[in-house]
């Protein structure tokens, strides 16, 4: 489990790094293993077999010198060498070497100092040191022999190989290759899934952007062409039922209209007894208009840039008129799609319900930040009411759910359908004015 844990937390998060990950990683441990099985094994035995012939060199011209320390003698031995070893060699008579010390710069990755120093050590069997420092095409060996000091010049060449670096350059290469193969053609499949929920977002904020081209591998060419197909049918069924309503608003408005017509035509005696059967019809038709507004939405008007804060103060002065006691803090503007329509009804809602339970009502705007790009909106209508139960809180919002006397019991249940349909929500919670707080979210 702590592994796991621990895998999920450096893991990335999105598809197209888990999915270059779960590609990447085994051919990685895969060159891993085969570089060191050619370092550890095969680089490592023929870095060993060319130091030794090296040092067996060096150590058979030191022999040679110190049997026939002539001048005829070496320089012999000198011009064979050249020849045939390419070494270039030198003798100090009666030189002698001072607290031997090999001075080491070998090329990166490859064991070049350890193997010579040893193979000398072996065959050899004198006092020596190394430097690798002073010619970068050679490096140069002392050797104390019985007479003087053998200086060695060999080739780098005949002490490493080549192959190392051209497998080096295999292994990263083919790495880098197939890393930006895949991340080209997970890209492409990541694009697409991201424009699908993309559109699966916009159109659950009720931004109508149309059917998505089916693009990327054919799994997420059948998801859009499913989404494309369930928009359709939405779309359908939205019409549908705004037609459906609308007969229904006739059908039954005339016939509330003809009662009002009739009780309004009684006789003066009887318009006194009448007046209650008039208030009825009246909270009839505000309960008819209240629940074709909740079933209808907001479905057919679009999102546009909208100053929020502008809208607040709107309809904050509209409920002024009406007598209400409504301070507002907002900063200066804040722009964001928004129906404007359906929010006015959702803030009028939420003012109206603060109105009837409370005489004091303050509105906050806020806009929260997120690090990775967006934020939240926040509108808080906070009121000194008597506010509502903590357990019946979300109970309030249910249709016809009327937590007090008055009312039909669908403002907060229109005004959080239409949070909703903008991609946020409503929140009820204590007010600091000792009432009820109604918090609005909306994405920015």
């Amino acid at each position: 489990m702590r592994l796991s844990r621990i895998f999920r937390f450096f893991a990335p998060r999105g598809l197209l790094g888990r999915a270059l990950l779960i590609i990447l990683l085994p051919l990685v441990i895969l060159q891993a293993i085969a570089l060191q099985l050619f370092y550890g094994n095969h680089l490592d035995v023929i870095s060993r077999r060319l130091a030794a012939g090296v040092a067996g060199d060096v150590g058979m011209i030191g022999e040679l010198i110190t049997r026939d320390a002539s001048a005829e003698s070496q320089a012999r031995i000198f011009r064979e060498a050249a020849w045939r070893l390419e070494m270039a060699l030198a003798f100090e008579p009666g030189a002698r070497l001072e607290a031997p010390q090999s001075r080491r710069a070998s090329l990166p990755l490859l064991p070049l100092e350890d193997d010579l120093a040893t193979a000398m050590r072996e065959r050899v069997a004198l006092p020596f040191d190394t430097d690798w420092q002073t010619d970068p095409r050679s490096v140069i060996i002392r050797v104390q022999l019985p007479g003087g000091v053998l200086h060695v010049e060999a080739p780098r060449k005949r002490l490493f190989t080549s192959t190392l670096y051209l497998f080096m350059i295999w292994l990263v290469g083919s790495a880098l290759l197939l890393f930006g193969v895949a991340a080209a053609f997970m890209k492409n499949q990541v694009r697409a899934i991201r424009r699908l929920a993309g559109a699966a977002e916009a159109f659950g904020m009720g931004r109508d952007l149309g059917a998505i081209k089916p693009e990327g591998a054919a799994e997420v060419r059948q998801a859009a062409a499913a989404f494309n197909r369930m928009q359709e049918r939405i779309r359908r069924f939205v019409a549908q039922r705004t037609d459906m309503l609308a007969g229904i608003s006739h059908d039954l408005r005339t016939p509330l209209t003809r009662m009002r017509l009739a009780l309004a035509l009684l006789p003066a005696p009887a318009q006194e007894d009448a007046a209650a059967l008039t208030q009825d019809v009246e909270e009839m038709e505000r309960m008819v208009a209240a629940y074709l507004a909740f079933a209808r939405g907001e479905g057919q008007e679009q999102p546009v840039p909208t100053d929020l804060v502008a809208l607040v103060e709107d309809v904050a002065a509209r409920a002024r008129r009406d007598g209400a006691r409504i301070s507002v803090e907002a900063p200066e503007a804040l722009t964001m799609p928004l129906r404007a329509d359906g929010f006015r009804r959702c803030l009028g809602n939420l003012l109206d319900n603060a109105r009837k339970h409370a005489r004091r009502i303050a509105v906050a705007v806020e806009q929260v930040a997120r690090p990775e790009g967006g934020g939240w909106a926040t509108v808080m209508v906070d009121d000194d009411g008597p506010g509502i139960a903590a357990d019946q809180r979300e109970e309030a919002f249910r249709p016809f759910a009327t937590m007090s006397a008055g009312g039909t019991g669908l403002g907060l249940a229109i005004a959080r359908d239409i949070a909703r349909a903008h991609g946020g929500d409503i929140l009820l919670e204590d007010s600091p004015l000792g009432g009820l707080r109604a918090r609005v979210r909306l994405p920015v």
